[in-house]
Order: C-alpha cells, then sequence, then structure tokens
C-alpha cells in the first residue's frame, strides 16, 4: 500500500514535472522551495524530493540555499541528447519491427499517428506534441528493454521541452508527421532495415531542424 508521504511525493512530482516538459515554468527560472511549495498547495516535504527526483533526470539544478533553477535549453545540450537518440531508437525500432507485431499491438502507434495528423489539420501543435511524444514512447515500450525505456524516456523528456518551446518558430510539423506514418508502415510491412533507416532519417532531420532554431534564439539574445 503507498502510503501518504509517497502519494504526495509523486503527486508533486508528476505535476511539477508536467509544468517544465510545458514550458509553463520557463527555462532558467529560479525559485526557493517555499515558492515553489506555495505554487504547488503543498507543504515543502514533498517538494524538496520532487526536485532531487529532478535534478537527476537533468530537469533542474538545486542551488544551496536559493532553491531550484529550472535548467536552461542549450544546443549543445541538445545536439548530445539527439545524438545519444539516433544511435538508440533506430536499431530498438528496427527489432520491434522484426519481431513481426499484430496490427493489433501496433494500434497504440497507429492511434499516435492519426492523433498527429488530426491536431495538424486543426493547427493545434500543443495535441501534436503529445502524439509525438506518445509515438516513441509507445515504440519503445515495445521493445519489452525497460532499462532502454528509462533511458531514453529521460533523453526524451529533454528533447520535448526543447520542441515546445520551438514548435511555433518553425513551419508546421507535416514532414515529421508524415515520416511517423511511414515508420508505421514499416513497422507493420516488419521490415526492420527500411524501419532503422526511416527512424535515423527523421531523428537527424529534427535535430538539424531544432538545433538551427536554438542557435538562431542564442545568437538573437546575444
Amino acid at each position: 500500500m503507498v502510503s501518504a508521504k509517497a502519494s504526495r511525493v509523486d503527486d508533486a512530482y508528476a505535476r511539477l514535472k508536467a509544468d517544465i516538459l510545458h514550458a509553463r515554468i520557463p527555462p532558467g527560472h529560479v525559485a526557493t522551495e517555499p515558492e515553489i511549495a506555495l505554487r504547488m498547495g503543498m507543504s515543502r516535504t514533498p517538494i524538496r524530493e520532487t526536485l532531487i527526483r529532478l535534478e537527476a533526470e537533468g530537469l533542474v539544478e538545486l542551488i544551496p540555499r536559493r532553491g531550484a533553477r529550472i535548467l536552461p535549453i542549450s544546443a549543445s545540450a541538445m545536439r548530445e541528447i539527439y545524438d545519444i537518440l539516433t544511435s538508440l531508437e533506430p536499431d530498438a525500432a528496427a527489432r520491434v519491427a522484426l519481431a513481426r507485431h499484430s496490427a493489433e499491438t501496433l494500434q497504440p502507434l497507429h492511434d499516435a499517428t492519426s492523433d498527429m495528423e488530426a491536431a495538424l489539420e486543426r493547427g493545434d501543435l500543443d495535441a501534436w506534441a503529445e502524439a509525438d511524444e506518445r509515438f516513441h514512447r509507445q515504440l519503445m515500450a515495445l521493445t519489452g528493454n525497460r532499462r532502454l525505456q528509462q533511458i531514453v524516456a529521460q533523453l526524451n523528456d529533454q528533447a520535448h521541452r526543447a520542441r515546445i518551446i520551438t514548435v511555433r518558430l518553425r513551419e508546421p510539423p507535416v514532414r515529421s508527421t508524415v515520416e511517423h506514418r511511414a515508420i508505421l508502415d514499416a513497422l507493420l510491412a516488419g521490415d526492420g532495415p527500411l524501419t532503422r533507416t526511416l527512424f535515423r532519417e527523421h531523428r537527424e532531420r529534427a535535430a538539424q531542424e531544432l538545433l538551427a532554431i536554438l542557435e538562431n534564439l542564442r545568437l538573437t539574445q546575444l
């Protein structure tokens, strides 16, 4: 049975992490524990434990006697993250394809792709970003490798912040949506090599697009 304290920590963690990932608390923002506790309507104890967890995930930096800083999003950090994702995800996706899962098992990926297409059609970029993140998370879940899922999820959390902030600074993600549909088709066909190629190309293109925007933002702030 989950204790009341653990439940409060889990609640604080989920809520504060969501605020960070969706940029409701901007990168670089510094707040004390009492300020965060007031924002969350909680005591300081679950907030302190939450911040320790978020620091381990690379989302905040604990500052002695000052509280916590939401880590900024830098082009160099995103380059490292996408290098790792591009190394891990395509091979993992290829293994999922070679496992020849049924259409029913792959249905969550179909749903996520359809949700991306529908969100793009109505211009809802927040819903598009959520469906995009869901596609990648559910695909990694099909590997059955929990350690891989944890590593990729942590990196994707950091990349998700950057996508949320930059999604309105670029052209509508039509190409990315088309790429997800092509990856899904390759998965349904059980074509491992094609899935690997398409996924790698998707990650490499997305990285180049994101890094270009982050570099431009950095230059305009100088």
